[in-house]
């Protein structure tokens, strides 16, 4: 039997996943235990609803959307110290002028697109048209909301002057700056089949120690790491943006990050975005 992983082939996961294509561990005895399957966090969300993979660090939000579905790894999850940068929107003006302007949204972060909405519903009182669907018109369309290696990429292009765009907002940022706490992008979530499963329920006790021995291993080495992981999955950005990038990362599930993922539950249930509150359950690892 095995364990089906979503993994998610961007930078923001190389922490998570570079161990599992070292040299050591694809010939442990572990290795075929494990099936991994690459797909965008929306792309994963929708896997992990169907039951096709077991568990994914796939967008927080499609916890709370599958009520009872899921639970939630207890010790790790994607989140910042105060600015994220690889989820931002890239404006034409301010974001205080983007009422009744239309914002183009990225097709991969359930959760972005909801803390989007929150930020401007909730701490900006104001309401964009949101557009999905088709390519960004630079002519037709104010703002775009990028996530991942494309927000990196864009954000990149912002800080050297060669982006098109005026303005650039990290939603990280604009979350603390609100909430006085951390945002929690991504969560670890598992289907409960796993949970009730007893082999699978130990092969999983025995992959989420891998994870955090991968987290471990990418804070001591995150040159290695960074190279072992761009050999499956190719990037052009600096490594000294990179390093920068992981500097203001942070991926351990404190209580702070599970009372500021509540409030961001709350918040998406106000403005209807959520039919009601889920249940916050956290796989237990010690039993």
């Amino acid at each position: 039997m095995q364990l089906r992983v979503g993994r998610i082939p961007f930078l923001v996961c190389a922490p998570f996943f570079h161990r599992f294509f070292t040299k050591n561990f694809q010939k442990s005895d572990l290795f075929p235990r494990f099936a991994f399957t690459d797909d965008v966090p929306s792309g994963q969300n929708l896997l992990l609803s169907e039951g096709k993979i077991h568990l994914t660090p796939g967008s927080s939000f499609n916890y709370a959307v599958n009520p009872g579905k899921f639970v939630l790894a207890p010790n790790l999850c994607t989140s910042c110290n105060l600015e994220v940068r690889s989820v931002k929107l890239f404006s034409k003006e301010p974001i205080e002028n983007l009422g009744g302007k239309r914002i183009h949204l990225t097709a991969q972060s359930a959760t972005s697109i909801a803390l989007l909405k929150i930020l401007f519903a909730e701490r900006f009182c104001t309401l964009p048209e949101y557009v999905s669907g088709r390519p960004f018109d630079m002519d037709m369309d104010s703002a775009k909301l990028l996530i991942g290696d494309e927000a990196l990429a864009e954000d990149f292009r912002y800080m050297s002057r060669k982006s098109a765009f005026a303005y650039a907002y990290d939603l990280g940022s604009l979350w603390q700056e609100w909430q006085r706490m951390p945002f929690v992008f991504g969560a670890w979530s598992i289907h409960k089949s796993a949970v009730e499963n007893p082999e699978l329920c130990d092969l999983l006790k025995i992959f989420l120690q891998e994870l955090e021995l991968s987290v471990a291993e990418f804070r001591a080495d995150p040159q290695s790491a960074l190279k072992l992981w761009m050999e499956h999955y190719p990037n052009d950005l600096a490594m000294d943006l990179l390093h920068s990038y992981y500097g203001v990362l942070d991926y351990t599930f404190t209580d702070e990050r599970k009372q500021s993922l509540c409030k961001f539950f709350e918040l998406a249930k106000k403005i209807g975005l959520l039919a009601c509150m889920p249940d916050m359950e956290y796989f237990d690892c010690k039993n």
